[in-house]
């Protein structure tokens, strides 16, 4: 007796990056998965896989979510930023810079998921305390560079975005 295998793809168009994007994806895909394997955005990493390590943070519909934890199917219709977003056309964002700039980085695996997660706190809070980016940033783990290095930058990206 033969078995036949029936399909179980999922069509899912989204907007990645600002790029109309469409793609095929079994239901128990992660959004990381799909990324990174099928659409070849490979900036966000896996760290753990179990949303403890903020490695493969993107921003969904202006939310910041660890991409192992989502479902690719749920970002049907969704505005997805990765780290490949978030450089302008006219060169890096001031995140970018200033994690350069402030040696904010080392072996640069958890890299994209700061400037992503330090992004969508800009967006929220342009004028973040320290204590409020040590906040935010407590679901991301480096084992590099320390944590002043990082708040650094985004203190400094902050005022950069901000004019003053």
């Amino acid at each position: 007796m033969a078995t036949e295998m029936i399909s179980t793809t999922t069509l899912v168009t989204a907007t990645i990056n600002g790029d109309e994007t469409a793609f095929q994806c079994e239901p128990r895909d992660s959004l990381l998965d799909v990324l990174r394997d099928r659409l070849l955005l490979t900036g966000a990493k896996e760290g753990c896989n179990n949303g403890n390590c903020g490695a493969c943070n993107v921003i969904v519909d202006g939310v910041l979510v660890n991409s192992c934890c989502v479902l690719a199917v749920e970002a049907q219709g969704a505005e997805v930023t990765t780290i490949e977003g978030v450089a302008q056309p006219e060169g890096l964002h001031p995140l970018q810079t200033a994690f350069l700039e402030n040696a904010a980085l080392q072996c640069g695996v958890c890299t994209p998921g700061f400037i992503v997660s330090s992004l969508a706190l800009l967006e929220q809070n342009p004028d973040p305390t320290e204590h409020d980016i040590r906040l935010w940033l407590a679901g991301n783990l480096c084992r590099c560079t320390g944590y002043d290095k990082i708040v650094r930058a985004v203190q400094d990206a902050a005022t950069q975005m901000r004019g003053a």
